[in-house]
């Protein structure tokens, strides 16, 4: 089965909030939480989308004609292609009860692994989900990423130890989680951090920490006071907050400043490998794709994802050969039109 025939199967088992729509733009899942829609006026994964779509690329084929090498290194590890797949959690409420939490993400880390990349894992108010997720990152040799929201600090250590446990080459937190319902008011509380409090948290780690939920330079800047190796260009696809620019908007300015200090991810909207070049001209050393990955599995399991991957490495592949670059390191804001 190709993508689009899996992505077509999946919608008659996903519920009643996703469409499975021939293009992920969060147009007919506006403001649908649950399901994966945006906040408010859910216009912020609309922006996430269209913003890629505005940015052109330049086409060049009078270039030395030397074979693609799509490969990409990160604390350690290489992996086939630039991308990662992104956390998803609460998926029995959002999609539906075909899977939950721990069913997915064994599929999810297995399957991510097997393609040659890796899975960001989610978290929950459940404890299980992160015993679940760490477990099937620690069977697939600890490629993957077990993302912790952002709790208080004693249960931050409590999930880092099972983070630690399960051999992951990197852990991450989603800061930008403060915004989710389900965190606020709780006591202990959770939520926002100081840079002090993120310190503590990552010197806890002892691995590469990635800090997911940065959309100025002047977060990032914190972020990289606390010590984190990598962050995350993301508005948590407009779930935690309505109004925020698409992170293509903030992007450049981010990898500008930091290019080179940080591994630069970014998310939000990208769909394709043509989209996952984009992201990297402009700065950005790896992408993360989330919510065709829920499709994927629900419409082919692991050889969903296997499926989407191999699409995604192809049209990268495809684009670099024909805009005259051969590795990821080639790419610069001179393949594009903003």
């Amino acid at each position: 089965m190709n993508v689009n025939e899996i992505r077509e199967k999946s919608r008659s088992v996903i519920g009643p909030y996703c469409k499975s729509c021939p293009v992920c733009n969060g147009k007919a899942c506006s403001n649908k939480i649950p399901g994966p829609g945006s906040k408010g006026t859910g216009t912020v994964a609309i922006k996430n989308y269209e913003a890629w779509q505005k940015i052109e690329v330049k086409m060049d084929t009078l270039a030395e004609n030397k074979e693609i090498d799509t490969t990409f290194e990160m604390f350690g590890k290489t992996f086939k292609y630039p991308i990662f797949a992104g956390p998803v959690g609460a998926v029995s409420q959002h999609y539906s009860d075909l899977y939950n939490d721990n069913t997915f993400n064994e599929i999810y880390v297995r399957a991510c692994a097997k393609s040659g990349i890796a899975a960001f894992t989610g978290d929950g108010l459940n404890e299980e989900i992160m015993v679940h997720a760490t477990h099937y990152i620690k069977e697939n040799n600890g490629i993957g990423v077990p993302t912790i929201k952002p709790w208080d600090k004693e249960t931050c250590f409590k999930k880092l130890e099972l983070a630690k446990a399960s051999k992951a080459f990197a852990i991450a937190m989603d800061v930008d989680a403060a915004g989710l319902p389900f965190l606020q008011g709780r006591i202990p509380p959770a939520g926002r951090k100081s840079v002090a409090e993120l310190k503590k948290i990552i010197d806890y780690a002892k691995v590469p920490f990635i800090v997911k939920g940065i959309m100025s330079v002047e977060g990032a800047q914190k972020a990289i006071n606390a010590g984190a190796q990598g962050i995350v260009v993301s508005n948590h696809g407009g779930r935690v907050l309505d109004g925020t620019p698409a992170t293509a908007s903030v992007l450049e300015e981010i990898a500008d400043q930091f290019k080179g200090q940080v591994k630069i991810i970014v998310d939000g909207g990208i769909r394709s490998g043509l989209d996952v070049f984009k992201a990297l001209a402009l700065g950005a050393d790896a992408v993360i794709i989330a919510r065709p990955f829920v499709n994927m599995i629900y419409g082919n399991g692991e050889q969903g994802v296997e499926a989407y991957v191999q699409q995604l490495g192809q049209e990268l592949e495809n684009t670099m050969m024909m805009t005259g670059v051969s590795s990821l390191k080639e790419i610069s804001k001179k393949n594009i039109y903003k």
